[in-house]
């Protein structure tokens, strides 16, 4: 899986411009599913059918990475912008950045600026004057911190966008490896969830699932100065039980937790006391469903440089099976 987690993570994919990262994932994944289509908002759906009458399972995992969209050129040549999601510019800033057309260039921010914020930073492209950049770059196009990943050792990874592809590696892996299904199960690679959950929504009310699950990153509380939370690097993976966003079904968490001990999947129960996930936007579909979330954890999340551990990648994987295999 980390070779494909590799190809999945090299695409630049922001918000609303997910269509690089949904042709590898439609390639990958398409061997081991009936369907794959793609919805009018941009949500590649995966669809493996069950019998009739089979419950329908939703499992969602979002495309889209935070980053910027161009405002303006200034006569100088530098580059203004707009952020999609949450940013960081504290980590974010003195990052190299690369644009949808291969430019590359450096976040930086003002000489004078006491702190990093989206009125302090801009970019530097190497451009002298507003009319040499414009030949590179438009207003319009998107940005992001350039992607990057490499093995430390104890098991650790280290890059940028884990935030979500590899909950898209884990779901391709899981579609490649579960056995049969006493579901109809949606693989859901969904857009803009990082703006609002905007693709799951509607996919959610497109397919109208019985029970619905997230695959997403989640925070850790085992460094210093971070939030108070259970959770930790190489502590297995996160079932979630509530965030700022949902309270997830209790019969689902213990359904979660008695897969993971029968399969031998490490474990952890997850309370973010901040942020959300495509969980709360499949769960209030329509009439609503049951909704949970499977988490993988993160250090330094938003950041040029996250961090995740593979056994806990490992345990998220095999959590995911045991959930389809019902």
């Amino acid at each position: 899986m980390y070779e494909l987690l590799k190809e999945i993570m090299k695409p630049l994919s922001v918000s609303g411009r997910e269509e690089s990262v949904r042709r590898v994932i439609e390639k990958a994944v398409e061997p081991y599913v009936d369907e794959v289509y793609t919805d009018a908002l941009g949500n590649l759906i995966a669809h493996k059918r069950g019998g009739e009458g089979s419950q329908k399972l939703m499992l969602a995992a979002h495309m889209d990475e935070i980053g910027f969209f161009v405002t303006d050129i200034d006569d100088k040549g530098m580059i203004h912008f707009s952020n999609a999601g949450g940013i960081r510019f504290d980590t974010t800033a003195y990052s190299e950045v690369v644009f949808e057309n291969g430019t590359r260039g450096i976040l930086v921010g003002n000489d004078d600026a006491s702190s990093f914020s989206l009125d302090t930073c801009y970019v530097d492209i190497g451009a002298k004057t507003r009319s040499e950049a414009a030949k590179k770059v438009k207003t319009g196009d998107t940005f992001a911190v350039a992607s990057n990943i490499r093995r430390l050792p104890g098991g650790r990874l280290v890059g940028r966008p884990f935030d979500d592809r590899i909950g898209c590696a884990i779901l391709v892996e899981a579609a490649k490896r579960a056995d049969v299904s006493p579901y109809d199960v949606y693989y859901v690679f969904t857009v803009q969830e990082e703006v609002g959950c905007r693709g799951s929504r509607t996919a959610a009310y497109a397919i109208m699932p019985d029970i619905a699950i997230a695959v997403d990153i989640t925070k850790t509380g085992d460094t210093p100065g971070a939030p108070k939370m259970a959770v930790k690097l190489g502590g297995g993976a996160g079932i979630k039980i509530k965030d700022n966003s949902v309270i997830c079904d209790p019969a689902l968490v213990d359904k979660m937790i008695e897969v993971a001990k029968a399969r031998g999947a490490k474990y952890q129960l997850e309370i973010l006391t901040m942020g959300g996930t495509d969980t709360s936007s499949m769960q209030a579909a329509g009439a609503g469903c049951s909704a949970g979330c499977i988490s993988i954890p993160t250090r330094y999340a938003h950041t040029p440089l996250e961090m995740i551990d593979w056994g806990d990648v490992n345990a998220c994987l095999e959590l995911t099976i045991g959930m389809i295999e019902g």
